[in-house]
């Protein structure tokens, strides 16, 4: 079957969150059906039409948004010019809340893919009221122990891209935060400077996280690659905002997976997506009673076809009322099932 048809939205429009920034939305399938929110991943990838498919649009009102300084939101990460300091987690929830109040909306179900995923959790705490359900892939948590891991664990994995990757650092820059080191070149008042930073940034992503057809190709953009390295490093560089200190091992997020309780999850993760290493999608699932934990086999960070199966079961699950939600289940998928074959 694939994934659902081809949408366009009913409605957008852009909302004014404030400092001079404004926020591209846009709602889609049907304007009476179950609101589901949609955060993309990044940070700073912007959303895509491919999202909306996840969604039954005659049982879903799917809410749209590109965060702050991504795809239509204005200004642009990729203007030197923007201010960053106005685009911290605490201003994307401040906007999520903007925009449901703006849509009149009371509670919606929250899907985060990557960098969403993690957003969508720190949302879901501290705003469990109106957050019905969550559905997460590739799921990330924003722990510096994560951005360790990605931006020097694999290292040892990758040894000569990593090399490649370190080289564009001064050499005093190559120990301690190396998405902190990025960021300063990303900052630079030099044009050059920053465009060869954002190459090599996002040389190494593709080097370490095998992408989905179409994914890789944006990195031509130069544009696309200024503001996405820029935001990336921006919050990889910072803790993600979520207050993490050097010292802790575990992480905002998971740290707090206790005020999940009540609210019911699909956790949707690649076996072989490099995060498993840190064991953190597990350790979520077993904090959090309410969520179900599906790993597909030996698929990565984008879990691929049998991934994209598991997701539209969980949204056609939530869409019905009064479905039995899973307590602690967790269960791994057979690869060579019938699914649906990879969306175009």
């Amino acid at each position: 079957m694939g994934l659902y048809p081809v949408i366009e939205p009913y409605d957008h429009g852009m909302l004014d969150v404030g400092a001079g920034n404004r926020v591209y939305w846009e709602t889609c399938g049907n304007p009476h059906g179950k609101p589901a929110l949609v955060l993309h991943g990044g940070p700073g990838s912007g959303t895509g039409p491919n999202l909306r498919r996840y969604f039954d649009p005659a049982a879903y009102r799917i809410v749209l948004l590109d965060q702050r300084g991504a795809g239509r939101s204005l200004p642009r990460a990729s203007a030197h010019d923007t201010d960053m300091s106005v685009n911290t987690t605490a201003h994307l929830m401040a906007d999520l809340e903007r925009l449901r109040a703006h849509l009149g909306i009371e509670r919606w179900l929250v899907w985060g893919v990557s960098w969403g995923s993690a957003l969508g959790l720190r949302y879901a705490q501290t705003h469990p009221g109106v957050v019905s359900e969550l559905v997460l892939t590739g799921v990330a948590t924003g722990s510096n122990a994560e951005v360790a891991l990605l931006t020097r664990g694999l290292g040892k994995i990758f040894p000569e891209a990593h090399e490649r990757f370190l080289a564009e650092l001064p050499p005093k820059e190559r120990e301690g935060n190396l998405a902190a080191a990025y960021n300063r070149l990303l900052e630079s008042p030099d044009p050059v400077v920053r465009d060869r930073a954002a190459r090599a940034w996002t040389d190494w992503e593709t080097a370490i996280i095998p992408a989905p057809p179409g994914s890789v190709a944006r990195y031509r953009d130069p544009e696309f690659r200024r503001g996405f390295a820029r935001t990336v490093t921006h919050y990889w560089g910072n803790g993600h905002f979520l207050g993490e200190g050097d010292g802790d091992d575990e992480g905002v997020v998971l740290r707090d997976a206790h005020l999940l309780k009540g609210i019911p999850g699909t956790l949707v993760q690649g076996s072989l997506d490099f995060g498993n290493l840190l064991g953190i999608v597990w350790r979520l699932h077993h904090a959090w009673p309410e969520s179900e934990l599906i790993l597909v086999d030996e698929a990565g960070h984008d879990a691929g076809a049998v991934g994209d199966e598991a997701l539209l079961a969980a949204t056609d699950k939530y869409a019905r009322a009064g479905a039995p939600t899973p307590r602690g289940s967790s269960r791994l998928t057979d690869p060579s099932a019938p699914a649906r074959p990879p969306s175009p």
